[in-house]
């Protein structure tokens, strides 16, 4: 009999070493189906942690400012347009800026206006008496005229006396003309040569503060009457309703500047009373 026949009808023989064998070859079937479950494991959750990880990249790339700037949007993303308030979006929009600027454009020029005046009622004499006078010349392409400055000096004797002094001669009899049409209060020019003019400015007297305050009065209402027309332009171009809550908004750009208006005449009743 053969040693591997002997063996078998040993095992056979004995339960104990068969039991062995088989507990044996159960703990391999088991690590073997321990090793086969961990390579079907990796490999089920390699595929699905690589397609996550490339979706948090394409949703961090959509919520970067950068994709806002240029107006990209995720499957999900929202409009930040409705998060800003109206009266914002109003102000920002080009009408109501070219509306502003202008309106800002005309109360400065009031404010200059005024600060002339109120040099006057204080009593001191300064070239800047003479700003609102403008010269119409035969070639003047403005039809308001040119600055007195662009065409002639303007300088003060003893401080009583403006003197003004044309670069050339034919244009001092358009000078002359033009600081009449002014009609400043208490100013009467008085020729002294071809060149030269000169202005002596009497002492402010009641009648002289309150002349320059109708003066002004009457310019703040010219200033009104621009700003109105203004504020209806602005409307039409936007389509407004009256009852629209932007309403509220575009009035309260007229207001603003209306209020404004208000002060700097305010301040000059009170300098010349």
């Amino acid at each position: 009999m053969s040693a591997v026949a002997m063996l078998a009808r040993q095992r056979l023989a004995s339960p104990s070493l068969l039991s062995a064998y088989q507990l044996q070859c159960r703990q391999h079937a088991l690590a073997a189906r321990r090793i086969a479950a961990a390579t079907q494991q990796a490999r089920h959750y390699a595929k699905p942690v690589k397609k996550a990880k490339g979706k948090e990249k394409e949703k961090a790339q959509d919520e970067t400012p950068q994709a806002h700037a240029h107006g990209k949007k995720g499957s999900k993303g929202v409009s930040t347009d409705s998060l800003v308030p109206a009266s914002q979006r109003i102000a920002a929009s080009p009408e109501y800026k070219g509306a502003e600027s202008k309106m800002q454009g005309v109360l400065d020029w009031f404010r200059k206006e005024v600060a002339a005046l109120e040099t006057r009622a204080t009593g001191r004499v300064t070239p800047m008496l003479l700003s609102p006078v403008r010269v119409k010349l035969p070639d003047s392409p403005d039809g308001r005229g040119v600055r007195l400055e662009e065409i002639a000096t303007v300088g003060v004797k003893e401080g009583t006396t403006l003197i003004v002094t044309v670069f050339e001669e034919h244009t001092l009899k358009y000078v002359e003309q033009a600081i009449y049409e002014a009609k400043l209060p208490g100013i009467t020019p008085q020729k002294v040569d071809n060149r030269t003019i000169k202005i002596p400015i009497p002492k402010p007297t009641v009648e002289t503060r309150n002349a320059l305050y109708t003066t002004a009065s009457r310019q703040a209402e010219d200033v009104r009457v621009q700003m109105r027309k203004l504020h209806q332009a602005l409307l039409k171009k936007v389509d407004v309703e009256k009852k629209s809550p932007d309403m509220a908004t575009y009035q309260a750009l007229s207001d603003k500047f209306m209020g404004e208006l208000d002060k700097i005449l305010a301040h000059l009743k009170k300098a010349t009373s």
